[in-house]
């Protein structure tokens, strides 16, 4: 497994293929994305970002049937592994206790 940090992105289309599944696949991932978060995304990059997610060992894939629809491609299908599960749980973590840190002041408008 290669490292096992997660970039801003990565941490992104993870948790989209959490909110996908069992349908993530690429340009899936790349809609919602797009939806979520109203910036312009290249498939490229997504593909990048699942391609390098299964090589730390956070998403595992398969590829599903090719079907009339798609003239008989097959698309690859994203899951996320235990420590896919575990790296977003403790990036959420760290995330809130940074955030209950912030003193009150600090975020009131001046």
């Amino acid at each position: 497994m290669k490292g096992t940090q997660l970039g801003e992105f990565e941490e992104l289309v993870l948790l989209v293929v959490g909110v996908l599944f069992p349908e993530a696949y690429g340009l899936n991932i790349r809609e919602e994305i797009i939806n979520q978060t109203k910036r312009k995304v290249a498939i490229g990059a997504v593909h990048s970002a699942l391609s390098r997610l299964e090589e730390k060992g956070f998403l595992e894939s398969e590829l599903a049937e090719g079907t009339h629809e798609r003239g008989g491609r097959r698309k690859r299908l994203f899951k996320i592994t235990a420590s896919g599960k575990q790296a977003l749980e403790k990036n959420h973590e760290l995330r809130n206790s940074l955030f209950s840190q912030i003193p009150e002041m600090a975020l009131k408008i001046v």
